[in-house]
């Protein structure tokens, strides 16, 4: 797994190919409307399909505890990601050895994480379109658009987020099709701690 473009086509073409596709002639969600749902999120699960660079497929269920904390359970797998304190941890189970780790700023995930997404600043936003009733929009960090973007898919009434595709520094994609976004109350700061995985680990 390619550290910078884990859990992270065309981005219509998938909407479709899962029967997302909508009745078209719907407007585009505005950017501020899509910021202010991501900032509304908080704290939330779902199940998860990956496509992976290489083509391959896998399942898992996502956590998120925003701002800044993800957690990628992957079925049948021991491989675990991890983001918290700022960082990312892949915990791979088929090598030995730690984690590989570096900044979470470092991928374009931190866009959906940061504590005030804010699509409307200068220079992040690349592409705003609407395609079968869904709002497509890729976004990159304005400062350091050498470590890819996130092209993200909502659709609307309400805005929902079902997908996104990471495309990492090095041009490779990752796709992450979501089931539907579960609210729950709160999650406890172990669930996404590194320190504490590698402990369990060794």
């Amino acid at each position: 797994m390619n550290i910078r473009s884990f859990a992270l086509a065309p981005a219509a073409a998938f909407v479709l190919c899962l029967g997302l596709a909508f009745p078209a002639l719907a407007e585009r969600i505005p950017l501020n409307e899509i910021s202010r749902y991501l900032n509304s999120l908080g704290t939330v699960t779902s199940a998860f399909t990956q496509v992976n660079p290489d083509g391959t497929v896998s399942t898992g269920t996502l956590y998120i505890h925003r701002p800044g904390r993800v957690r990628f359970e992957y079925a049948n797998d021991n491989t675990l990601v991890l983001a918290s304190g700022g960082n990312v941890a892949i915990f791979d189970g088929k090598s030995s050895g730690g984690p590989q780790q570096y900044p979470l700023s470092q991928t374009p995930l931190s866009i959906i994480l940061a504590a005030n997404v804010n699509l409307g600043q200068a220079n992040m936003v690349t592409g705003h379109t609407e395609t079968e009733n869904a709002t497509v929009v890729t976004a990159q960090d304005p400062k350091h658009p050498e470590y890819g973007n996130i092209q993200m898919v909502f659709t609307p009434g309400p805005t929902e987020l079902r997908q996104w595709v990471i495309t990492d520094d090095s041009g490779q994609k990752t796709t992450v099709i979501l089931g539907d976004l579960q609210k729950v109350g709160s999650m406890p700061a172990s669930r996404f701690s590194i320190t504490n995985e590698i402990g369990r680990r060794n």
